[in-house]
């Protein structure tokens, strides 16, 4: 159902084409398969860490947000100056975070 109010908000926001999976083996496959302007990473997918994603998305150049309901202290101590989404996040928050990566990204 997130998942679902996450694509809907990008959608909103103008993006093109957003792309969801709700696994690490999934997401890996998609990093794997498509070429991606940014990324939305959860830090916990269906009880996984994310960080091979967040690994395969580095080592492509892709920028990208982490969400999580941890403080930053809490992520892996190499991904600590990546953008984090605290949740539960307002939808303010959401459009400030994004629209500042891609600002930076762009740069």
């Amino acid at each position: 159902m997130i998942l679902m109010i996450i694509e809907d908000m990008l959608n909103n926001l103008g993006c093109a084409s957003v792309t969801v999976a709700a696994t690490v083996d999934q997401a890996i496959a998609h990093v794997d398969a498509k070429v991606f302007d940014a990324a939305l990473l959860d830090v916990n997918l269906n009880g996984i860490n994310s960080y091979p994603v967040a690994d395969a998305l580095a080592a492509r150049g892709v920028p990208f947000v982490f969400s999580t309901g941890y403080s930053v202290n809490g992520l892996r101590e190499d991904y600590r100056d990546r953008p984090v989404l605290t949740k539960p996040y307002p939808y303010r928050d959401f459009v400030t975070t994004l629209t500042r990566l891609f600002a930076s990204s762009s740069q």
